[in-house]
């Protein structure tokens, strides 16, 4: 009686196909730009997020929603200046209020683009109650 099981097509054993074949979806992952991103978070948070990962609109509903929560300095030429002394070019939305906030005497209105205008009123609304204490 002959072997039971998958038949033998490769001479490489199939622990090495496996690792080959897993070194070549991270290579192709890698080309598209994608990283993979470990997060240790509470047991509901985790569910609710495994849920909400199969969508199929789900990496544009994400990057929504981080956009709320962080802000992109380079996007914004004034907060870019109030911030000249930071490395990363993120920062979470409260700190970019607050850093608005404490140096208002260094913006100027008239030259703030539509979309840093709309981000001052964006967090205004969020964090201010509507108004900046300057």
């Amino acid at each position: 009686m002959g072997k039971v099981g998958r038949p033998v097509t490769s001479k490489v054993t199939r622990g090495e196909q496996l690792r080959r074949a897993k070194r070549a979806q991270r290579e192709r992952e890698r080309r598209a730009g994608l990283v993979n991103v470990q997060l240790v978070l509470p047991r509901d948070t985790a569910a609710k997020l495994a849920v909400a990962r199969r969508a199929a609109d789900f990496p544009d509903l994400l990057d929504d929603a981080l956009n709320q929560l962080i802000v992109h300095l380079p996007d914004y030429p004034q907060l870019r200046d109030l911030a000249w002394n930071r490395m990363d070019e993120y920062l979470p939305a409260k700190e970019a209020f607050q850093l608005y906030e404490r140096n208002w005497r260094f913006i100027e209105p008239g030259r703030l683009d539509p979309e840093e205008h709309a981000l001052i009123d964006r967090l205004k609304a969020r964090f201010g109650g509507g108004v900046i204490n300057a």
